[in-house]
């Protein structure tokens, strides 16, 4: 059974993010409508997340002596790392001594918080299909992993990432000879933590890619029980995503092996919470892609689509709470870019594009706008996925960011 206290009493029921983005923020929003206390962690001050919580805490993630002490002085009853930039080893190091729960797992934390850890688990543990892929520590060794000896490399076209990046940065597309020192070099500038390693894959002929949002909650007989939502289509450009709807149509038998690939690597990384696992899908066939043990941006659609956001889920999931992943209606969002490179925009628009039927806005307060910053999303329920996403993108187009 479930005990929550009174935030800010000796009882409160505790929990910290590490990392406290648009993401961030609709967990802590999600835990604070259940009475918990809330400690938002990033590397910058004024974060999102920090905006909502009861503490706000700034510090360098990825230095285990600052994260230890963080953790020592504020004691929560949950840790839940929200973006990959984590002294991961010290979360193993805390949650084997008992100190402290990490979300799902302190493992889970550290195969997933780079594209390494968690393409060998599926891949080599798991046996699951995925694109051919290489690791490479040069510019050198990324041409040779291409080339292959006697042409068997992953060839052109392939996709270069960086093994730690988040939303598409340091990610691109190679198609050519010509593109592979540019792609490194791009990769290099996105990394999260710069250790000049990069994933290549080869190019999968892929007709769509999905996100399967999967749950592990505790059931009714206190064991750990697998649901899914409502499969979510997303365009993404260079890696980044700027459109998500809900559902994405499937054929029955490619949903089924969707949630099969789902359910063997959540059941591996363990723990409780939620998952976005993301597919590349053509017919029937079904290749694993990424997952990330917390709340995906493409779920974002889930604000207006679901009876539990994705955001909703996974608090109940993490305080062992019953989850529903039903579907309300249809849905889609878009992103809204900050255009401009500025500290404290405003944004013009906002009244016109609420007035496009059926739509919502999330504009995420981030303090300092870049070009290609996500600074909020357009929400649109409608009768259908085609209507929604209409009118999300619309909505959003409407809305105009600018320097004050």
């Amino acid at each position: 059974m479930t005990t929550l206290g009174t935030p800010l009493s000796p009882h409160a029921t505790k929990v910290m993010l590490l990392g406290s983005g648009e993401l961030g923020k609709e967990v802590l929003i999600a835990l604070q409508r259940l009475g918990v206390e809330t400690i938002a962690v990033d590397r910058y001050e004024n974060a999102p997340g920090q905006q909502v919580a009861h503490h706000a805490r700034t510090i360098t993630m990825s230095d285990p002596v600052q994260l230890k002490a963080l953790i020592e002085a504020e004691r929560p009853h949950l840790v839940v790392p929200e973006i990959e930039a984590i002294a991961t080893p010290m979360l193993e190091e805390l949650e084997a001594a008992g100190i402290v729960r990490v979300i799902p797992t302190a493992r889970a934390a550290r195969l997933t918080m780079d594209r390494e850890g968690i393409r060998v688990l599926a891949a080599e543990t798991l046996g699951l299909p995925t694109s051919p892929y290489k690791f490479c520590n040069s510019l050198e060794e990324l041409q040779a992993a291409i080339d292959g000896e006697n042409g068997k490399g992953v060839g052109y076209p392939c996709i270069v990432k960086p093994v730690m990046s988040s939303s598409g940065k340091g990610q691109s597309k190679i198609d050519g000879p010509a593109d592979v020192q540019k792609a490194w070099d791009y990769a290099m500038a996105g990394g999260r933590v710069s250790h000049g390693r990069v994933i290549v894959e080869g190019f999968i002929d892929f007709e769509y890619e999905i996100t399967q949002l999967t749950v592990r909650s505790v059931g009714a007989d206190g064991q750990i029980a697998t649901s899914f939502c409502d499969p979510i289509g997303h365009v993404q450009v260079s890696g980044d995503y700027v459109e998500s709807w809900q559902p994405h149509p499937m054929h029955p038998a490619a949903l089924e092996k969707s949630r099969q690939i789902a359910k063997a690597v959540t059941d591996n990384l363990g723990g409780q919470g939620l998952f976005g696992v993301e597919l590349f899908v053509k017919g029937e066939n079904v290749w694993f892609s990424e997952v990330s043990p917390r709340p995906h941006d493409t779920g974002l659609v889930t604000l207006c689509t679901q009876h539990q956001s994705e955001f909703e889920l996974h608090a109940r999931a993490i305080l062992c709470l019953p989850v529903d992943t039903s579907l309300r209606n249809p849905g889609a969002s878009a992103v809204i870019y900050g255009g401009v490179e500025a500290q404290g925009i405003v944004f013009d628009g906002v009244e016109e594009a609420l007035r496009v039927p059926g739509t919502d806005l999330r504009l995420f307060g981030k303090p300092e706008s870049f070009v290609k910053r996500r600074m909020g999303v357009a929400l649109a329920r409608a009768e259908n996925v085609d209507m929604a996403r209409a009118n999300a993108k619309l909505a959003a187009s409407k809305v105009r960011p600018r320097v004050a």
